[in-house]
């Protein structure tokens, strides 16, 4: 090959796209400080493991791995469709609701058209704005962290972006809008707005705090096994929203992008709801026990309604630093990027044995060192 050839460019709406990362997984932190085993408290991952149902019904599956899953999930959504009281036609399954974000934002926003959100939410969904040439407005948290929705509706009322996307509960806060003011959100929508409602962690919350009615033909819900059923790595995710919608999404999804094993594990993790109200209740206590240590060391904390907490540390520099003395201290957080929330670090509610164990490790970081 030439020595003067060089690769082809990419198109110049790739071109434009910053380069970034959404998230450093703790695989690659382990092997940036050289500490394999770090405490993963950082990625909302479930430290409950999946059903057993699940793993039983994959290690039966195992040997048929060769073959494909069903493009159509049917009996995922067939099941779905029952728990939900919906039309399979309802529903569209994913590969984890970061694929659902890229479908739902090449569906609906053309290059140079806008779409909506809260500053410094859940990154993903702006990491595919960016990647689609879609101009993305933002409106800070409130002064409490939480979303500001009526900032979301003045915005939304000025400047008609196609698209307005509402993590809720949040990420990274854990804080919750109340369903009367999600509604009063949708209700503002225009004809041809979109109102893409990602409930991740709704199955924290108490069903009859979430929005009703389930449809409505401008919204799009979507949740996740990746939280409550533990099949954060089976890549499973699932949209509610009307037929229409779903018929066109089939038109551009990949229909072989679905986990074989994870269709498998989560429609056996249906059938298991006691395992799941096990680790819902585990999670509520897992919190207490955060906003108790946040206390005892005279810091603040967000009450959540997901499986983390954000705790207050100080400054953002200062929440920087300590984040980076715990990963040190082989402990992986995460924290919020924008304010008032970016002096905070954000930590998944672990077993009783790592809620334990980070206890100590945050003592020993906030504890100064005497000469």
């Amino acid at each position: 090959m030439s020595a003067n050839r060089k690769p082809p460019a990419p198109a110049p709406l790739v071109a434009a796209v910053p380069t970034t990362t959404p998230f450093v997984a703790p695989e690659v932190l382990e092997r940036t400080y050289g500490a394999p085993g770090m405490l993963r408290l950082g990625a909302n991952e479930s430290s409950f493991g999946p059903s057993p149902r699940a793993i039983a019904a994959m290690r039966e599956e195992a040997p048929r791995n060769s073959w494909y899953g069903d493009p159509e999930s049917y009996e995922l959504r067939s099941a779905l469709a029952r728990r939900l009281g919906c039309s399979v036609e309802n529903l569209i399954v994913g590969s984890g609701i970061d694929d659902l974000h890229s479908l739902v934002v090449r569906t609906f926003c053309a290059p140079g058209s806008t779409a909506l959100e809260t500053e410094g939410t859940y990154a993903t969904f702006a990491y595919h704005v960016a990647a689609y040439g879609v101009r993305l407005r933002t409106v800070p948290y409130r002064s409490d962290g939480g979303v500001d929705v009526d900032a979301l509706i003045d915005v939304a009322r000025r400047e008609q972006p196609k698209m307005i996307y509402l993590a809720n509960p949040d990420n990274p806060s854990g804080t919750f809008v109340e369903p009367e003011a999600v509604a009063t959100l949708r209700d503002a929508l225009l004809p041809d707005q979109v109102l893409v409602l990602d409930e991740a962690y709704a199955d924290f919350v108490p069903p009859e705090k979430l929005l009703q009615p389930l449809l409505d033909p401008q919204v799009i819900r979507m949740r996740t096994f990746s939280k409550a059923y533990g099949l954060a790595g089976a890549r499973i995710g699932y949209a509610i929203c009307d037929p229409q919608i779903v018929r066109t999404f089939q038109n551009i999804r990949q229909h072989f992008g679905i986990n074989r094993n994870g269709q498998i594990a989560a429609l056996a993790s249906l059938e298991d709801d006691a395992f799941v109200r096990g680790v819902v209740d585990e999670v509520e206590r897992g919190r207490e026990d955060y906003y108790a240590l946040a206390a005892r060391h005279g810091l603040r904390s967000v009450r959540s309604l997901t499986n983390f907490v954000c705790i207050e540390i100080g400054t953002k520099a200062e929440a920087n630093a300590f984040l980076e003395d715990l990963l040190r201290r082989g402990v992986f957080v995460r924290k919020p990027s924008a304010p008032p929330l970016d002096g905070y670090i954000r930590v998944t509610v672990g077993t009783p044995a790592e809620r334990t164990k980070f206890a100590e490790i945050f003592a020993a970081a906030r504890t100064p060192v005497r000469a």
